[in-house]
């Protein structure tokens, strides 16, 4: 009888084994909270966060869980961190200083990693990026010398131009430092500026509208969660050719949806290197010790076909830098 007990339990237990190995599995799976903008279609690159992940050795249904919550609001941004709080995620990813934000609000132990912040340290969501201190770090975008940048490139392309537009959206805590290197890159280059607010999409008309009526002769858009995200660069796009405004982006996604020129880092590259950031906290690190850095590699996009559109002959010098043209 001994030895049949004994053979039934073994049986038994080599049956349950499988069972109990999944459950040790997820037990040991990390989870991550995505925190986005609009919908999944807008956000391309998770593929690529995806990819890099598998690279470091996450792979979705083995080890890891990803909790995606999607927002089309500021308020809904603010209500979907709180969620991911709440479910004891281990790390949330938060691009940009939008939803940063969101999730700053939400927790203050919960690691969060960004990978297209415009100003951590300018925004006060860091000490400094090479100690970053609290709960956050990852990946800043450069936002001083980028918008200084963007300016002088738009005044490239429009040689004449005295005025310039800039729609800001002041949902995005970055609003404040970019205004201020907008303002000091447009004294440098004697440029007038016509500030204009555009805080959702719906407001974008009536924006583009109020800066044709001030005669501006090109358009800043300030980059943020809701220009380049949902149906932000298609209206921008369709905006800026129905009133005939050059228009500069942040991101290339702008000027592949319509838009004429970007002046932007490879997210592409800042979302690999977010990855890293994700496998150190998984392992152990702790935020506050790891430095912020910064983008190593740009690129300058062109639309030629919303250029002739608009009526307007890029500069050769110009299209000969493009790292991009759309033709």
């Amino acid at each position: 009888m001994r030895r049949r007990e004994l053979i039934a339990f073994a049986a038994a237990a080599w049956l349950a084994w499988p069972r109990f190995a999944r459950a040790q599995q997820q037990a040991k799976s990390a989870r991550l909270g995505f925190l986005g903008f609009g919908d999944s279609a807008a956000w391309p690159r998770v593929e690529v966060l995806r990819a890099s992940l598998r690279e470091l050795g996450y792979v979705e249904g083995k080890n890891l869980v990803i909790e995606f919550r999607w927002a089309r609001t500021v308020e809904q941004m603010h209500e979907a961190a709180a969620e991911l709080a709440r479910m004891k995620v281990d790390i949330i990813f938060a691009a940009s200083s939008t939803e940063v934000e969101s999730a700053r609000r939400a927790t203050r132990t919960i690691p969060i990693v960004f990978v297209g912040h415009a100003d951590p340290v300018g925004v006060g969501h860091v000490s400094s990026l090479a100690r970053p201190g609290g709960n956050m770090t990852g990946l800043a975008v450069l936002l001083t010398d980028l918008t200084a940048k963007r300016l002088e490139i738009l005044k490239e392309t429009v040689p004449r131009v005295r005025r310039v537009g800039v729609l800001l959206d002041r949902t995005a805590p970055s609003h404040r430092p970019f205004l201020r290197a907008a303002d000091t890159a447009s004294e440098k280059l004697g440029l007038q500026l016509r500030t204009v607010d555009a805080n959702t999409a719906a407001e974008y008309e009536g924006a583009f509208a109020a800066m044709a009526r001030d005669r501006v002769g090109a358009v800043l858009v300030h980059a943020s969660t809701q220009t380049v995200r949902g149906d932000g660069p298609r209206l921008l796009a369709e905006l800026g050719q129905k009133h005939r405004l050059p228009t500069m982006f942040g991101s290339r996604d702008n000027v592949a949806a319509g838009g004429l020129i970007s002046y932007a880092p490879v997210f592409d590259d800042l979302w690999r290197r977010a990855a890293v950031y994700i496998d150190k906290i998984l392992k152990g690190a702790k935020p506050a010790d790891l430095p912020v850095e910064q983008p190593t590699k740009f690129e300058l996009v062109i639309n030629l076909k919303t250029a002739k559109a608009l009526g307007l002959t890029i500069p050769p010098s110009l299209v000969a830098r493009a790292d991009q043209i759309i033709e």
